[in-house]
């Protein structure tokens, strides 16, 4: 089935160029284009797309105003398409908390390689908000065991000490993960082991992402560093240019590693390579696969169980994409399934060592 898409951007110049680079993907057509939300309100009327592409700053009403009327009337799935700088990073942010599916930077760099890579990401991006969930989210339920049924009650968190016992958290996502990252943070106390996430977003926006969820997380959050060693309380964001990893220390503990080298499943920062190198963690460490389009990380969480490793993927009634979690539960890579609104009550209980209901 063709997705059909509606590009809305005041540049008539993007407008014929975003249209050019969806012609080339398969199963993607531009039903029409709009030069400001007015005119892209009476052609999602009169069109009815599956998709739309979304600019941040227009004539006669902005962006992030069009979305949030869009969101409450009439729930449909969003692309921001936003120039890469520091006003329109914050911005886009802002539109995945108002409902956008994802965000991607308008191209820079114009010569055919780069064209053609930049039309591929604009086609995955598109194929995957057409299959997002938007709209209301549903309310958490429990969580579930991958391969077992309950065993016993449920236990409240017990209090982490501050050393997080040597242990460390690893998270991954992508389409929808800003939002599902948010949530599982905030749930989580200043008292937590070193957490390191990969999530798939453009270069100049993770450097915002990590500013946003440090001004509202318990945990203080940044861009990881290449060599940093890994502290308690503290959460690493891989930027958008290297894939990250961790290493031992020769003196004991962990540290950050960076590299630009090439795409992992198409992805740089890459889950996968992430959760390989979280698989020398063994035991000590804890795996979370997000909701997010593709397999990325479902093979690296494989490897963390298999290394002795705690596994979670986000249950399907919660993701806004059931791409990757799906893999990762296809393959037997995660230990339990739960909700978006139970990972945070789960990561303090394994970390705590309580099982409760879902242990496998």
């Amino acid at each position: 089935m063709t997705i059909r898409v509606l590009i809305c951007d005041d540049s008539a110049l993007m407008r014929a160029l975003l249209s050019e680079l969806i012609g080339r993907q398969p199963g993607i057509e531009v039903v029409g284009t709009a030069a400001d939300p007015l005119v892209a309100r009476e052609l999602i009327r009169t069109l009815a797309p599956d998709v739309l592409t979304l600019d941040v700053e227009m004539p006669r009403m902005s962006g992030l105003e069009f979305l949030a009327q869009l969101m409450r009337l009439r729930p449909m799935p969003v692309v921001m398409v936003s120039n890469l700088t520091e006003s329109g990073s914050e911005a886009s942010l802002r539109a995945l908390e108002l409902g956008a599916v994802d965000v991607l930077a308008k191209p820079q760099n114009r010569s055919p390689q780069a064209m053609e890579e930049y039309a591929q990401r604009l086609g995955e991006s598109l194929r995957a908000a057409s299959q997002a969930r938007v709209g209301r989210a549903p309310l958490p339920r429990a969580a579930t065991p991958a391969s077992a049924p309950p065993t016993a009650t449920r236990s409240a968190p017990a209090a982490l000490p501050r050393t997080g016992n040597g242990r460390l958290v690893f998270i991954g996502a992508s389409t929808g993960g800003t939002e599902a990252i948010k949530t599982v943070l905030l749930g989580l106390p200043a008292s937590m082991p070193p957490i390191f996430i990969v999530q798939h977003m453009p270069e100049m926006f993770t450097a915002s992402f990590a500013r946003r969820l440090d001004g509202i997380c318990a945990l203080h959050v940044k861009e990881a560093e290449d060599g940093e060693k890994a502290q308690p309380g503290m959460v690493y964001l891989a930027p958008g240019h290297s894939h990250l990893s961790v290493q031992r220390m020769a003196g004991g503990g962990w540290q950050c590693r960076l590299a630009r080298s090439e795409p992992v499943n198409r992805h740089r920062p890459s889950v996968d390579v992430l959760f390989d190198s979280a698989a020398q963690v063994g035991a000590a460490a804890v795996g979370v696969l997000l909701t997010g389009m593709g397999k990325d990380g479902a093979r690296g969480l494989l490897s963390m169980r298999s290394a002795g490793a705690w596994t979670m993927a986000q249950d399907q009634s919660s993701c806004v994409v059931y791409g990757m979690p799906r893999e990762a539960v296809s393959i037997g890579a995660a230990c339990e399934v739960v909700p978006l609104g139970e990972i945070a009550a789960r990561l303090q209980q394994r970390l705590s060592g309580v099982r409760g209901t879902m242990t496998a």
